[in-house]
């Protein structure tokens, strides 16, 4: 099975390979990459589609934006019911990122707003380049969010905090976001896809019983109480270290093979 083609995706996304790491670009920069439906069905194809090749995704963007939330023209006029259905097809595609089958490495820059920030905080690991800023302006347009973001970014920032930018329409730089928790690396302008790049290699390069575990059973395990959340855990220690792979990997340690943590 191969990587989803352009012909498979539509114009607004073109995705690329770099070894075991495949490459999804938001490519709608004249409307700094706002997202219409068809391309969040397209990001939903995409990750319901990848090959057992790709061990890791890099999700960038063209221009000079990584994305302006949602395309408010696609916002329809219909009933309530209309309304719901609408943000349910994008809780179904983001969640197709957060629980698909590999870990994905977001490379922001300049606006990650409202929708845009929903498609961010539905990614494992995010890299922000110096222009990168953060906002949720909804409030602002009489509107609620409805891409997962009241679910997600309070696990990354707190209610508090969001509940600030909500209210007050509040934007944050990308060392404010990096002080929030809404990403984990701030480069300089220009660094932000290569640096992904090279994390996605290094996450390509754990045992794939590892990386699965990390982004299927840890964000379950920590909304659990503790007693449901140690078994998890057990569970997933157990079938992990049962491997081959991770047998293999513990020989490669302990014969000296292996790179230490002080090598990476």
């Amino acid at each position: 099975m191969s990587l989803p083609t352009t012909a498979d995706l539509p114009d607004t996304l073109t995705v690329t390979e770099s070894g075991d790491v495949a490459v999804l670009t938001l490519n709608r920069p004249e409307k700094r990459n706002a997202l219409n439906d068809e391309t969040v069905l397209g990001i939903e194809h995409f990750f319901t589609n990848l090959p057992r090749g790709v061990r890791a995704v890099v999700l960038a963007a063209q221009g000079d934006h990584f994305c302006a939330g949602l395309d408010l023209s696609e916002l329809s006029e219909g009933d309530a019911v209309t309304g719901l259905q609408h943000s349910r097809m994008w809780h179904r595609a983001f969640e197709a990122i957060e629980f698909g089958p590999v870990p994905v490495v977001a490379a922001l820059k300049g606006a990650v707003v409202g929708g845009g920030l929903e498609l961010a905080a539905a990614t494992h690991v995010r890299v922000a380049e110096s222009t990168t800023f953060y906002a949720l302006p909804e409030g602002m347009r009489g509107l609620f969010v409805g891409g997962g973001a009241s679910v997600r970014v309070p696990r990354l920032m707190g209610v508090a905090r969001m509940t600030d930018l909500m209210l007050t329409g509040r934007r944050y730089d990308a060392a404010e976001g990096l002080a929030a928790g809404l990403s984990q690396y701030v480069v300089e302008e220009g660094a932000g896809v290569d640096r992904a790049i090279e994390i996605a290699r290094q996450i390509a390069g754990n045992a794939t019983q590892s990386n699965y575990a990390i982004i299927q059973a840890l964000p379950r395990i920590a909304e659990a109480n503790p007693r449901e959340g140690y078994f998890m855990e057990a569970m997933m220690a157990a079938i992990a270290q049962g491997s081959d792979d991770a047998k293999d990997r513990m020989r490669a340690f302990l014969e000296g093979r292996a790179p230490k943590v002080t090598d990476r």
